[in-house]
């Protein structure tokens, strides 16, 4: 059975880079170089086409950084080199994040005729106060004029990123945030928690966040919210209209196949019964002058645990049978973590099915403590 494959690309700059973000992001002094850095991306590309086997992508994803400092034509360049080189399944999902402080109607619009079909608008919050303490560039109405623009401009399949557990934050106030999401009814919304990640400002100066109690009672009241609202959960921060769940992010979270291009990118590739591990160069500037790519093969430890530590993510967990297709491994490696898992609770089995339940999803660190 071929492994389903994606296709991921960074675009490493933003505007000012924010203080829990710890992604490869970069910002620029002066103008970015847009056309070249496209005609690096594809040049790019063609390392890794001698690992590609015309396979159909199922999904596209641009992200960052802020993929929309790029203006349409540079993404229109990029789409034509690409479908030059790759071929596209008839339905496939091209996804664009956009920053509300870094977009607008022409831009929008621009995407759209270009063949993007899918926009993800990092709102992180419609509070003043908290978006200033995140270090966000835009505003609440930044926000609310990003999403019509996109609406106006034809996309119908739209993700809105929110994050809870902030700093000064009640459960009012996340629950604003959840409520005006929902009032523009967006097709999928990514509700996730506040994190303070190595190699970040807040890791160095870390913010004053909400206690245990306060995050368990904004986590309870939100998914009560996002689940009456028709909004279904499907991963431990992904929630979605009917039909219409990411699946890019699917693709991760089954263990599909995805190439990886751009400043930092990593991708991962079957290839002869191997599963390959790819990294590009990380600073932008070393990356334009020269790409190179290192690959690792994963070890029978590392595709246990990358497996599971996606599959996991997953309400609806994954098959015994689907674990012996994506790492070639024999599904019986798992029953010690499988007992360990039922044991604690932190795991339900239906049949073939291993799920993580509520508990599992609550408490997915501590699950994958008993890999």
């Amino acid at each position: 059975m071929n492994v389903p494959l994606s296709l991921y690309v960074h675009f490493p700059w933003c505007v000012k880079k924010c203080p829990y973000c710890d992604f490869n992001s970069h910002v620029h002094q002066g103008e970015v170089p847009q056309h070249e850095y496209i005609d690096t991306l594809l040049k790019d590309l063609d390392h890794d086409l001698g690992n590609y086997d015309g396979r159909e992508i199922q999904s596209i994803f641009m992200g960052g950084g802020t993929p929309s400092l790029f203006d349409p034509d540079a993404i229109s360049q990029l789409m034509i080199g690409l479908k030059a080189k790759l071929n596209f399944a008839s339905d496939i999902e091209i996804t664009l994040e956009a920053n509300p402080g870094a977009s607008d109607f022409e831009k929008f619009s621009g995407y759209y005729a270009a063949g993007i079909n899918r926009i993800s608008i990092g709102v992180q919050s419609f509070n003043t106060v908290h978006l200033n303490l995140l270090g966000r560039i835009h505003s609440s109405h930044d926000a609310l004029n990003a999403y019509q623009a996109a609406k106006d401009a034809g996309f119908n399949n739209i993700n809105i990123d929110l994050m809870h557990g902030l700093s000064q934050q009640s459960i009012e106030g996340a629950m604003s945030d959840i409520k005006q999401a929902i009032d523009l009814n967006p097709t999928h919304i990514s509700w996730y928690q506040l994190t303070i990640e190595p190699n970040t400002q807040f890791y160095n100066q870390p913010p004053l966040l909400p206690g245990d109690d306060l995050l368990w009672s904004i986590y309870e009241a939100g998914l009560q919210i996002l689940n009456d609202k028709g909004y279904a959960r499907y991963e431990v921060s992904a929630f979605s209209q009917q039909d219409k769940r990411s699946r890019h992010n699917m693709n991760y979270w089954l263990f599909g196949d995805y190439l990886g291009i751009g400043a930092g990118a990593h991708g991962k590739i079957t290839n002869q019964g191997k599963v390959i591990r790819t990294a590009r160069t990380r600073v932008p500037k070393h990356y334009m002058n020269k790409q190179s790519v290192k690959s690792v093969v994963l070890s029978e430890e590392d595709l246990i645990l990358e497996f599971l530590m996606n599959a996991l993510r997953l309400k609806d967990g994954f098959s015994l049978d689907l674990f012996g297709q994506r790492t070639g491994l024999d599904p019986e490696v798992l029953k010690p973590f499988l007992d360990r898992g039922l044991d604690a609770k932190l795991l339900e089995r239906e049949n073939d099915q291993v799920l993580p339940g509520d508990r599992g999803l609550q408490f997915l660190n501590e699950l994958l403590l008993l890999v």
